[in-house]
């Protein structure tokens, strides 16, 4: 994939704060006599070369292992945000059950609801291509690449809009990636539309860590259907699925190539950094979104965690960020900021190339060029539904 584009602005920020990490042991090297800095209480979300030693001392990156002690404190600052992500007491037999099934052409959309946790159904669409189903057992055919594909903010139909309902243009990337024979599964997010769980009953302390636990749970069900190639899958999302798409990757190795479109930007430049989108109830402070945020108003740049990170700490999977040029949401040059922090971590895995942002002549959309990019990332990725190898 080609186009990777940050601004000058980013560009200070990766090669005049990070030396552009040609070598890293050069970039921060200390004389063996000087003092040594003890790490701030939150490491700066500008340079994730920084890591915490285990006396509490500000180290620099040498190679992965340290970068890995970086990334458990990024996670740790999502949990001390989201709440911790549950184990295997959560799980429970995913029940699916088919609500309705419909033929679309070249594929079948089923409305399904699965069991993510005891007490709680998932209502989602499972898209299959009749390509797939009606192939010999056995055959290359048979089986084909699966994605996760997460839906915008819709409080009338959910997942729909990504399965071509409700006629929204340039949503509809679920049934897109079915028509090219990828197998596709698109779960509501809690609270909008028909999906009201019992956040607080279910013990959850944000709507975005349950909405992380259910996608979780839709891998699993994907793990569990015949036709699909397992282990390795695709996620993409545009607006809230956007940072639904991270925020799952984040946690869920099986996730190997990840599409946000319109997703993201720092938190200290979201609207703006403007008070009233902070205030409880407001952006990303709604119940089904991470609540616990609104106690940083006033101080985001206490927030422990930030995209920065978040997408360092995919590295080294495939990223492709979407980010318009007027997106009036989130800010392409804080999105180029954030990759700019990003890229140096990639580089260290020796993959700078996978990390890629573009940057549309459009508002806050998903236009067909982005999403044609996504497609051939995808079948790049994960392989063509005829069979075609994947890459490593």
């Amino acid at each position: 994939m080609s186009g990777y584009r940050i601004s000058s602005a980013a560009v200070a920020v990766c090669c005049g704060v990070l030396g552009c990490v040609m070598p890293l042991a050069t970039a921060w090297a200390q004389p063996a006599n000087k003092k040594v800095t003890a790490a701030p209480a939150r490491l700066p979300r500008e340079n994730l070369l920084l890591y915490r030693g285990q006396d509490d001392t500000l180290q620099q990156v040498q190679n992965i292992d340290d970068w890995l002690r970086r990334r458990a404190e990024i996670v740790q600052g999502m949990q001390q945000i989201m709440g911790k992500l549950p184990g295997d007491e959560k799980r429970c037999p995913l029940d699916v059950k088919v609500e309705q099934e419909v033929d679309c052409g070249s594929y079948v959309r089923r409305h399904i609801t699965y069991a993510s946790e005891p007490g709680s159904r998932v209502p989602a669409f499972l898209l299959l291509p009749k390509a797939v189903l009606n192939a010999k057992e056995g055959t290359p055919a048979a089986k084909a690449p699966a994605a996760l594909c997460l839906h915008p903010t819709n409080n009338e139909i959910g997942a729909g809009v990504v399965v071509g309902l409700g006629g929204r243009p340039n949503r509809q990337y679920a049934s897109e990636l079915a028509e090219r024979g990828f197998i596709t599964l698109a779960p509501n997010y809690p609270h909008l539309a028909q999906y009201r769980p019992d956040l607080d009953g279910l013990g959850w302390e944000s709507g975005t860590l349950k909405a992380v636990w259910d996608n979780i749970r839709g891998l699993d069900l994907l793990d569990s259907l015949p036709q699909v190639r397992h282990g390795r899958y695709g996620v993409i999302g545009h607006s809230l699925g956007g940072h639904n798409a991270v925020y799952t990757a984040v946690f869920e190795p099986r996730l190997v190539a990840v599409v946000s479109s319109c997703g993201l930007d720092s938190f200290l430049d979201y609207y703006g950094g403007a008070d009233r989108v902070w205030r409880p109830g407001a952006g990303w402070t709604q119940y089904r979104c991470m609540p616990r945020l609104a106690d940083y108003r006033g101080r985001l740049q206490e927030i422990p965690f930030d995209f920065h990170e978040l997408i360092g700490a995919l590295a080294p999977r495939h990223v492709f960020i979407s980010a318009p040029l007027h997106d009036g949401n989130f800010k392409a040059d804080s999105v180029d900021r954030v990759v700019a922090a990003a890229l140096p971590i990639y580089r260290l895995y020796g993959k700078p190339d996978r990390l890629v942002v573009e940057h549309p002549d459009c508002d806050h959309d998903f236009p067909e060029a982005m999403r044609l990019k996504a497609y051939e990332l995808f079948e790049q990725v994960l392989g063509k539904p005829d069979g075609t190898a994947s890459q490593p």
